[in-house]
């Protein structure tokens, strides 16, 4: 009997624990500032057009169709010291540490994979004004395949998809303290897995390209203990005027069946290439620079309403490296840095 009703006791102390609201309201990741490309972060944060980008399958699959390279990149972010509440550091859409590894990908002939960190969270602190101790680690990540084709009798017209799969592990503890003693009041250790696409198109006719994509289109994420959720679906919609040094883009993003928070980007590039001679003076060297300036807002009203973005970028023969900042309300000592390098061959 002894047994039973311990036994009875722990069942009910994992219902209880499957039955504490999860502290995670939304995901939603595909926000502008979350974008892994420097090219893309300089040109208003985002980039559906530009297949000169070495992170271009992230935001649209399509640019990999013309593809002929392979390629090996990361990025790092750097972001700011700025002091954020409880609630506002869980945020799944936040990036927390300073320096952090943000995006890989391997690129080849119309065709990619790549790893990203989507949510690195991890918060210990204890709040004077409820007398609690608040714990609370959140990782999620994702693996991505992407592919990319085009259809000879139509050269223009190119089109991609992004296949994921996603798991990462949620563990919250909350623990009100009464006297020397810390009593615990919610605690939740739970593993996520699911799986998401995207798919994207290209057109391009003569110096204009159009790009257009829909971000989880299809997703699922299924947590042990708790009802299945989706990620917040996005489209997005792009134009670029250019072609070779000077590069002019326009683009909207918005979101699908809920409130929209449709943003509107404005870009441009400016790159400048030139060869050089070896110390043997056999060989010619490939390099050149690019600058970039943009700004993107969900209706440009009001400075604090507006981001400035700028970057700019280097390569020397196969290697590359990539430098933006985006600057919140037009500030820029609240800027959030993002690095790229790699190389390609």
């Amino acid at each position: 009997m002894k047994y039973r009703l311990l036994i009875l006791f722990a069942m009910f102390g994992l219902v209880l624990a499957a039955q504490s609201p999860l502290p995670i309201s939304t995901y939603d990741y595909g926000v502008p500032e979350n974008n892994v490309s420097a090219i893309a972060i300089g040109m208003g944060g985002i980039n559906l057009t530009n297949a000169d980008d070495p992170f271009a399958s992230y935001g649209n699959p399509a640019l990999l169709a013309n593809n002929e390279t392979t390629m090996f990149y990361l990025a790092y972010r750097l972001a700011d010291n700025e002091k954020l509440d409880f609630w506002e550091a869980a945020s799944v859409s936040n990036f927390l540490q300073e320096k952090q590894f943000k995006y890989f990908t391997l690129v080849s002939k119309q065709a990619g994979f790549s790893y990203q960190p989507m949510a690195a969270i991890n918060i210990s602190r204890f709040d004077t004004q409820t007398n609690k101790t608040l714990y609370y680690d959140y990782k999620l990540d994702k693996l991505q395949l992407s592919l990319a084709m085009k259809d000879k009798n139509w050269p223009s017209l190119t089109a991609g998809v992004n296949l994921k799969y996603i798991t990462g592990r949620l563990v919250y503890l909350v623990e009100r303290r009464e006297g020397n003693q810390f009593v615990r009041e919610h605690f939740i250790d739970d593993k996520i897995k699911g799986a998401s696409g995207d798919i994207g198109l290209t057109m391009q006719t003569g110096d204009v390209s159009y790009g257009l994509t829909l971000y989880d289109v299809l997703s699922r994420l299924w947590w042990e203990n708790y009802d299945p959720v989706s990620i917040q679906r996005r489209i997005g919609t792009a134009v670029q005027y250019g072609s070779g040094a000077s590069k002019t883009s326009v683009g909207i993003q918005s979101k699908i069946s809920k409130k929209p928070e449709t943003t509107y980007h404005v870009g441009y590039s400016y790159a400048q290439n030139w060869d050089s001679k070896d110390f043997s003076g056999d060989e010619d060297l490939q390099q050149g620079m690019d600058l970039r300036i943009g700004f993107y807002s969900h209706d440009f009203y009001g400075a604090d309403n507006i981001n400035l973005t700028l970057g700019g970028g280097y390569h020397y023969q196969m290697f590359r490296f990539d430098f933006s900042l985006n600057s919140r309300g037009l500030k820029l000592a609240d800027s959030e840095f993002l690095f790229s390098m790699g190389i390609g061959f």
